[in-house]
């Protein structure tokens, strides 16, 4: 792991204060074969100088969702509110997930996590990834082309399987396939796939701008030549904003719900 430098702890405090509360670790339930990483994201319709109205999806790496009993595991800081279990278990959870044609990600429409937390009698308190944090195509094309420091927020597996903490894992991020995408490079561990990576932008006087490069996928080619390609937002806003509406369904099925456009007051 590299060195943490004053600009890595600078980085990693900005990260915690504004998003600690936007991931979260799901595994397949009764198995201990796969687990992954995802996060809140908030993507902006319209503002205007009183409110703002976005739809909501969780996002991750769709490798990471081919099961159909899924556990999501909690954190007392993600509600306000006593909650009444340390997870949620969600059915069909592979169907809920719409993928983002060939980009390796996949969306659900929180709806269904907002009614299950209902039904239990608390109410989510997260943070997202929004639209003023989530990377823009001039944000992507100032990155240079040599390594450049990255983050990626993940739930790490633990040596027991069980634990899941959130981690902040420091590595970089480098061009590849003729300037068109990232790859990451460093160690990723297990649990981490589909986690929002972090870049810092850097202006005057060593102030700098937080913004989420992407989505960590899972890693490809052979055991100890492992790359994990960074799905960048520039891409993912686009294919979000291309989705129709779907079906609404059971609140205790994951699959995707009707898009509910929400209204927060600035």
């Amino acid at each position: 792991m590299p060195e943490q430098t004053a600009d890595h702890r600078s980085t990693i405090n900005a990260i915690l204060d504004s998003c600690r509360r936007a991931t979260l670790p799901y595994q397949r339930a009764h198995h201990g074969d796969s687990f992954g990483t995802a996060f809140w994201f908030n993507d902006l319709v319209s503002e205007d100088d009183d409110s703002e109205t976005y739809v909501q999806y969780l996002v991750t790496a769709g490798a990471s969702t081919r099961y159909d009993l899924a556990e999501i595991r909690l954190r007392h800081e993600l509600s306000d509110t006593p909650m009444s279990a340390n997870g949620l278990m969600m059915l069909r959870f592979q169907e809920g997930w719409i993928p983002l044609g060939d980009s390796g990600v996949s969306v659900l429409p929180t709806d269904v996590l907002h009614a299950l937390a209902r039904r239990k009698k608390w109410a989510w308190a997260t943070d997202e990834i929004t639209d003023g944090i989530a990377a823009k195509p001039e944000d992507i094309s100032l990155l240079g082309d040599g390594p450049v420091p990255a983050y990626a927020l993940g739930h790490d597996v633990g040596p027991d399987r069980t634990q899941r903490e959130q981690a902040v894992v420091i590595g970089e991020v480098v061009r590849h396939g003729e300037g068109r995408g990232f790859v990451w490079s460093g160690h990723v561990p297990q649990g981490c796939a589909g986690a929002p990576v972090f870049v810092a932008r850097h202006l005057a006087d060593r102030n700098f701008r937080l913004v989420c490069l992407g989505v960590l996928l899972p890693g490809e080619g052979e055991s100890g030549t492992t790359h994990h390609p960074v799905a960048t937002f520039d891409h993912i806003r686009t294919a979000v904003r291309g989705l129709p509406q779907r079906p609404a369904v059971g609140a205790d099925v994951a699959a995707a719900a009707p898009t509910r456009w929400w209204h927060r007051r600035k």
